[in-house]
Order: structure tokens, then C-alpha cells, then sequence
């Protein structure tokens, strides 16, 4: 009996953790609804191969977040263990697109060519996130503070690789991995968000990853009595976020079929944070939700998407983010969460000696 009172309280604090960016992407949609209803319709269209795909808003959103998709989860791993943000994933992405880039202008593009620079910039990227990770493991220097090195130099190192010049790259396998695989209606980036969660779901099922990097973030002190080496989980967490950044560089090179090292995922570390925000995780580290983080950044692409059907410009749009960012503050406030705890338990406190007295 005390066990399934327990699992109710764990299941309420799940609820509540995805209340906030569930609230977010419902008003979106309630909100669009209102305002236009077409902005749901869904069309099969030819596209410029001659392919059938699929084409809409939803689409749209489904396909332009997966880059913030991929490194929001990421990001809340290095989050949940090191308290902290990496705000070099978009430099780091430059660097990666460089690496991909330049492998694939060594030769004709050929899969085992492809794979080898996507190894290639996987390595480079696990490298850049090493580096951040023992700056902030064994150095102790805030997160933000030892990302801030690769943020100012990340996109000049993007530069040196490809010597200072704009390389594209044509060919229909980087087509399909940035657009679409002919005769699959479905854009290719959202498959490959489905397979990077589909990772993070068996790294979590068959590891302890998930509950060493919660357990470091609550309380390195009594992860190390407990036998957790908290500086290898803060490392690793930054590895893997450089493994998402990879992933994403690579995304975006062939979404545009080149690499432009000072726009390439520009600012995207700040909607990665917001994400991680959103999804209800506490940026100071701890317990996360990955699934949240994942709503959270569907989140705000729908919020992109949704303020350019209002034919709001790129600029403005940075303004109304300031807006949502002051709300997830302030309803992620713990002010707030406590509230909001005190008033689910009163609403749920009637029903457990109910429970207990049919026990």
C-alpha cells in the first residue's frame, strides 16, 4: 500500500514537471486555432526533385526543431549534472559543419564518404566537449564561464578550417539527409530526432547514466561517498552533448548544402536553454526530464513558426522569446512551484486515508 502511495507521489511530480511546457504548446495550438484554423492543414505536395512530400505547418515544426530538438537533450544533461549551460554548441556546431565539409570536398560523396565525415566531425566534436567538460569537472570553472572560451573562438577556429572561404557541397545523399528520402513523404531530420531519442532512451534503460548524472547534480558531495566519480559523469555529459552537436551541424550543412561558419545554428544555444528551461528541468542541476526538454523545444519552434504566419520579422521575434523567457523565470520560480505543490497536495491529500482505509 505505502508503495503505490509512493508511486502516486513520484507520478505527480512527473505530472508537474510537464505541466509547464504541456500549458506551452497547448496555448500555442489553442491559440492558432483561434486565430486561424488553416494553420494546421497538412498538403502532399511535389517538391523541387519531383518527390511527393508532405507539407504544412506542423510539418514545418516538426522539421525545422530538430537540430534544437537534438541538442536540448543534450543540453539537459549537462545541465542536470553540472548545474550549469554550455553556450558554445553553436560555435561547436560550426566547427563540426567545417570538419563534415571538408571531408566531403576531398572526394566524390559516396555513403562510406559521408559516414567517414560525420565520424570525423563526431570525434571533433566529443573533443571540443572533453575540453569543456574538464574545465568544468577537474577545474571547477562555471559552466558558462568555460564554454564562454569556445563561443568567442569556436566560429574563427570554423574559419581556419575551411581557410576563410563558404565550400558547398551538392549531392543527393545530402539532400535526403537534410530534405527528403525519395518516395518518403516525411522530412529525413525528423527520423533522426526519433532515432537519437530512441538512443537516449536504451543508453538510460541499460546504464545508470540517467540516475548518476541526477544524483552528481543534487549533491556531488554524496554522489562520491556513494561511489559515483562525479568528474567522469560531468565530462561525459559534455561529450555526449557533443556528440548532439555533431548530429545537428550535420543537419543543418546539408539542409543548406553548405557551411557558412557565422551563421551556421547562430544563437541556437540560447533556445537549447530555454528548451531545458521549458521542460520544466532546474537550469541549477539535478533531476530532468528529457521528454520535457523535447516538448520545450517544440515549443518554441512552434512560437517561431506561428509569430512568421503573423508576418512578425526575425528581429521582433527575438523580443517575444525575451517575453517567454520572463514567464519560465517566473513560473519556474521556486516561489512558484511551491505554491503550486501546496495546492496539489490539498487537492490530493482527501484521497489517500481513502485509499488506506479500503486497504
Amino acid at each position: 500500500m505505502k508503495n503505490d502511495i509512493r508511486q502516486s507521489g513520484r507520478s505527480r511530480n512527473d505530472f508537474t514537471q510537464l505541466l509547464i511546457p504541456i500549458i506551452a504548446i497547448v496555448s500555442l495550438f489553442v491559440f492558432n486555432m483561434l486565430r486561424d484554423p488553416s494553420f494546421f492543414s497538412i498538403a502532399l505536395t511535389v517538391n523541387n526533385e519531383g518527390n511527393y512530400v508532405l507539407a504544412g505547418n506542423l510539418i514545418s515544426i516538426l522539421n525545422s526543431a530538430s537540430e534544437l530538438a537534438i541538442l536540448a537533450m543534450g543540453m539537459t544533461l549537462v545541465t542536470s549534472s553540472s548545474g550549469g549551460q554550455d553556450i558554445s554548441v553553436g560555435a561547436t556546431a560550426a566547427i563540426a559543419g567545417s570538419v563534415f565539409v571538408s571531408a566531403l570536398r576531398n572526394g566524390n560523396i559516396t555513403p562510406p564518404v559521408v559516414l567517414l565525415g560525420f565520424l570525423a566531425c563526431c570525434a571533433v566534436s566529443i573533443l571540443v566537449g572533453a575540453f569543456n567538460g574538464v574545465l568544468v569537472a577537474v577545474f571547477k570553472i562555471q559552466p558558462m564561464i568555460a564554454t564562454l572560451i569556445l563561443f568567442t573562438s569556436g566560429r574563427s577556429i570554423a574559419y581556419w578550417i575551411n581557410g576563410g572561404a563558404t565550400p558547398t557541397v551538392s549531392s543527393p545523399i545530402i539532400k535526403a539527409i537534410g530534405g527528403f528520402i525519395p518516395g518518403v513523404p516525411v522530412p529525413t531530420p525528423v527520423f533522426i530526432v526519433i532515432i537519437c531519442c530512441l538512443a537516449f532512451f536504451l543508453l538510460f534503460k541499460w546504464t545508470n547514466l540517467g540516475f548518476y548524472t541526477q544524483v552528481v547534480g543534487i549533491n556531488q558531495r554524496a554522489a562520491h561517498l556513494n561511489g559515483i566519480n562525479s568528474t567522469w559523469i560531468k565530462i561525459l555529459t559534455f561529450m555526449i552533448l557533443g556528440i548532439c552537436v555533431a548530429i545537428a551541424g550535420c543537419i543543418r550543412v546539408s539542409r543548406l548544402g553548405l557551411i557558412n561558419h557565422e551563421t551556421i545554428l547562430a544563437e541556437i544555444e540560447m533556445d537549447a536553454i530555454l528548451a531545458v528551461a521549458i521542460g520544466g528541468n532546474a537550469l541549477s542541476g539535478g533531476k530532468f526530464k528529457m521528454s520535457g526538454s523535447l516538448i520545450g523545444a517544440y515549443a518554441i519552434q512552434a512560437l517561431t513558426t506561428t509569430l512568421y504566419a503573423m508576418k512578425v520579422s526575425s528581429m521582433e521575434i527575438k523580443a517575444y522569446k525575451a517575453v517567454v523567457i520572463i514567464l519560465m523565470v517566473f513560473i519556474g520560480s521556486p516561489v512558484v512551484k511551491d505554491t503550486t505543490n501546496r495546492l496539489l497536495r490539498k487537492l490530493t491529500t482527501k484521497k489517500i486515508p481513502a485509499i488506506i482505509e479500503r486497504s
